[in-house]
């Protein structure tokens, strides 16, 4: 089954989702449904009570859902029950909920999106754009994100090329990537800004982005020119693409006598900005 990760938006509450290219479907975390539905302190205790008693009733939702590995708040993969729409709908309904009208129109809405956006890539991009203005940030900072996400998806495309798994082994190389130029791993570097579920690179600043950018087009670059045929030694071409950047960033901060790497995020930035990068 091809799989493709990502986190869709809900009234500004996150879903982490996948689609399967196969039967062209969106698959949702229930337990990421369940919060937004019931605004539940525990949703996970939450589901596991309404899945028992769902099973009770013989409900097909219940028994026939998925478990597919998403990406938690610490940055490792774990098997989640998942959802197509049709299963979701049948869960709005379980659940008593203000917010179920309009929801069920997002989740119409998300399944038309994406076909469109499989006829036409660039409304993808389109899509994102508006999305981040939405949100305040300045162009000069989209331009640098929209560019990092080719970037980032060159770099996967080259580990898929080596045989390397989605998930486990990219999480990996990611955080020697990431440890080797600004001395966190992704997870640290989320705890430095204050980041649970929140996309990291949606949370760096034009500088950041920037050596992050070149961290991972140098890994992609080492990795074509070497070729490694193990996990082993792409692991050693993620440390070199990683200190290429990190080379950068010391001569940067030489230079300025200002630390990189830092606890701002978009949050921070808002609050203390009005989401105006602090480096445009």
């Amino acid at each position: 089954m091809t799989e493709e990760t990502a986190l869709k938006l809900f009234e500004e509450k996150q879903i982490r989702s996948i689609w399967n290219e196969e039967d062209e479907k969106w698959y949702f975390s229930i337990v990421d449904v369940v919060e937004i539905l019931t605004e539940s302190p525990n949703s996970r205790k939450y589901w596991s009570v309404l899945k028992t008693r769902l099973k009770k009733e013989g409900s097909q939702l219940a028994t026939n859902c998925s478990q597919l590995k998403l990406q938690s708040s610490d940055g490792k993969f774990y098997k989640t029950d998942v959802a197509d729409t049709e299963q979701l709908f049948r869960l709005i309904q379980s659940i008593p909920s203000p917010k179920a009208e309009p929801f069920k129109l997002w989740l119409a809405k998300i399944g038309s999106e994406r076909l469109d956006e499989m006829q036409d890539p660039e409304l993808s991009i389109d899509r994102a754009l508006e999305y981040y203005l939405q949100l305040g940030y300045s162009e000069n900072w989209i331009n640098q994100r929209l560019k990092s996400i080719e970037i980032r998806k060159e770099l996967t495309d080259e580990w898929k090329s080596k045989g390397l798994k989605e998930g486990t082994q990219f999480a990996i190389l990611t955080d020697i990537i990431t440890k080797a130029w600004s001395d966190k791993t992704t997870k640290e570097y989320k705890i430095l800004k204050g980041l649970k579920k929140e996309n990291l690179r949606d949370n760096m600043t034009n500088t950041e982005l920037i050596l992050n950018m070149l961290a991972e087009a140098s890994t992609k670059d080492i990795s074509q020119a070497v070729n490694p045929e193990t996990f082993g030694e792409s692991k050693k071409v993620a440390q070199q693409g990683g200190n290429v950047a990190k080379v950068a960033l010391k001569e940067l901060e030489s230079r300025t006598g200002k630390k990189v790497v830092s606890n701002l995020s978009v949050k921070k930035r808002s609050e203390n900005t009005g989401l105006k990068e602090e480096n445009e």
